[in-house]
C-alpha cells in the first residue's frame, strides 16, 4: 500500500488549507490514520489521528480548535483542514496509516506501518 499526501502550499498567516491523504488502489484508510509534521532542525510531531475503533480523533493540543481531520464516505481518503494558520505551522506533512493501531499509540509515529511522502506547508507571516 502507498499513500500519497497533497494539498501543500504557501499561505498567509490566518489562511487555510485542506491536506489529503488517498492509498492506492482505493484502499480504505479511514481508520488509524495520522498526520504528523515535521519543521526544518526539530523532530517529527504528531498532529492529528482518527482512532480504529469508533473513529474518534484527536490531536495535539497547538492545533485544536484549527485542524480537522476527517474522511470521505468511502473512507479512501483522509483530509487534514486547518484554519488560522499561524508561521508555527510550516512543516512537512505526512500522512501515515496503521489499520491495526491501538488507542494508546495514535500519537507513537514508531506505531505506523505505512508513510506518505510529505507534503509542504509554508506560512508566511
Amino acid at each position: 500500500v502507498q499513500l500519497q499526501a497533497s494539498g501543500g502550499g504557501v499561505v498567509q498567516a490566518g489562511g487555510s488549507l485542506r491536506l489529503s491523504c488517498a492509498a492506492s488502489g482505493r484502499t480504505v484508510i479511514g481508520y488509524g490514520v495520522a498526520w504528523f509534521r515535521q519543521a526544518p532542525g526539530k523532530e517529527r510531531e504528531f498532529v492529528a489521528a482518527i482512532a480504529r475503533t469508533g473513529g474518534s480523533t484527536v490531536y495535539t493540543d497547538s492545533v485544536k480548535g484549527r485542524f480537522t481531520i476527517s474522511r470521505d464516505n468511502a473512507k479512501t481518503t483522509v483530509y487534514l483542514q486547518m484554519n488560522s494558520l499561524e508561521p508555527e505551522d510550516t512543516a512537512v506533512y505526512y500522512c501515515a496509516w496503521n489499520p491495526r493501531i491501538i488507542p494508546s499509540s495514535l500519537r507513537v509515529s514508531s506505531a505506523y506501518d505505512y508513510w506518505g511522502q510529505g507534503t509542504q506547508v509554508t506560512v508566511s507571516s
